[in-house]
Parts: C-alpha cells; structure tokens; sequence
C-alpha cells in the first residue's frame, strides 16, 4: 500500500525531505525538476521510517491548548515561568525573574501579545547566538529572519539567509545553539549527506541528544490556536 503525500511543495532546493505534521500528514519538499515518478519512489523507499514516525505522533497526546489564565506556566528558553494577571500596566505583558505579567485588559488578546513577545525575543536571541557562533567557527552567512514555521526549526536558503521559527527561542539554550549551527554548517554544506553530519559533530559532538529532545519535545514550543500563526 502506498503512502499517500498530503501536501507536496516544489521549490528551488537540491534536495528532497520529508516531514511528519504535528496530526501525522506527510509533507513533501522536493526540487522543481524531481518528477512525480522519482518523488513517489523516494516515499516508498523510506516508508518504514514513514509509519514508524506517523505512530509515534498519532500515539503523542497534543500539548493542552493556552488560555492565559494566572498561574500558568509559559516556556523561555527551556524554563517555565508562571503567568500573573494584574490589573494594568503598559507594556501589556512584562517578562522578570518572577515571570511573565499581563495586563488584564489585555486578556481578549492574549495569544497574540505573547506571540509577538516571543518573536522580538527570538530575532534577539538567535542572532545573538548565529552572531557568536558563526565568528566562532567562521561561517559567513547573509542575513537572518525569524519566522512563523510550523514544521521547521531553521532553513539556510541558497543565497545564505538564515530562517528561524520564533518558537525555537521557547527551547533550552543549547538546543538553540544546535539548531544555529545546524543551519550555519548548511551555508557550506546544502544537503544532510554524511559529510554534513560529520561537520557538524566535529563541531558539535552531542548533537545527536539535541535531535532526540527536539523529535520528543518540539510539539510543545508553541501557543497554539488562531495567534500562533
């Protein structure tokens, strides 16, 4: 039986992927000039890895659904910090050591408050790393961009800009790290063949443990809901 493609997106990438959604559909990025014929092949041949990553989603229980309400838990780079609803204040949500305040006026549009708290914290937050990171290892790369992907944590495009979901600045800082630099070795290296991944060992000998926390973990960086666009 054939796995069917629920989405397929065609695009000036030299490689073709494969990406599990969060409700188990299979999307499918591949190059303009794959045909339909060598694109179905590719899925048949990775079908075991396919189901065995569809059961593990469908078998996940989704994260619980936001609702801003006091005393809820919000993640920061990889630590909770709990939601205080107070009468007024502006800005209308703040972020300390005693963790987030929101205005309660501001509470109709919650979602959308945090999301936009979280992607000015991301653009500060990942370029300071990608900044680091790529002095350190001498990477040259374009420019960077935060984004609202769902499925990807990074991209690096041929021209060598860096593309970030804002959720990935909900995540422990060296998972951030692994994520950067994942996308900095891609400025060099545009596929995920072995010497890729050797690269990135060489530079990064435990990223195997970050990986493994993203594929367990990553469905819970998000707010979710219509303000998680």
């Amino acid at each position: 039986m054939t796995i069917p493609i629920d989405d397929l997106f065609r695009s000036n990438r030299k490689t073709i992927s494969l990406i599990i959604q969060p409700n188990g559909k299979l999307t499918v990025r591949a190059p303009q000039r794959m045909s339909q014929i060598q694109i179905m092949e590719f899925v048949r041949t990775h079908e075991d890895w396919i189901r065995k990553n569809q059961a593990r989603v469908k078998d996940s229980p989704p994260p619980p659904l936001k609702v801003f309400r006091d005393g809820e838990f919000f993640l920061y780079l990889g630590q909770e910090y709990p939601l205080s609803v107070i009468s007024h204040q502006r800005p209308a949500l703040t972020f300390g050591n005693s963790g987030f305040q929101l205005s309660r006026s501001n509470l109709p549009g919650a979602r959308q408050v945090f999301f936009n708290w979280y992607k000015t914290q991301a653009r500060f937050v990942i370029s300071k790393r990608v900044e680091f990171l790529a002095a350190k290892h001498k990477f040259i790369y374009k420019k960077i961009r935060i984004s609202s992907a769902r499925t990807r944590w990074g991209s690096c495009s041929i021209t060598g800009t860096l593309s970030f979901t804002w959720r990935l600045v909900m995540a422990p800082p060296e998972i951030v790290d692994y994520v950067v630099l994942h996308e900095l070795v891609h400025t060099r290296i545009k596929n995920h063949s072995k010497t890729f991944w050797h690269r990135l060992g060489e530079l990064l000998p435990e990223y195997k443990s970050s990986v493994h926390w993203l594929k367990q973990n990553g469905k819970f960086l998000t707010l979710l809901g219509k303000g998680d666009e």
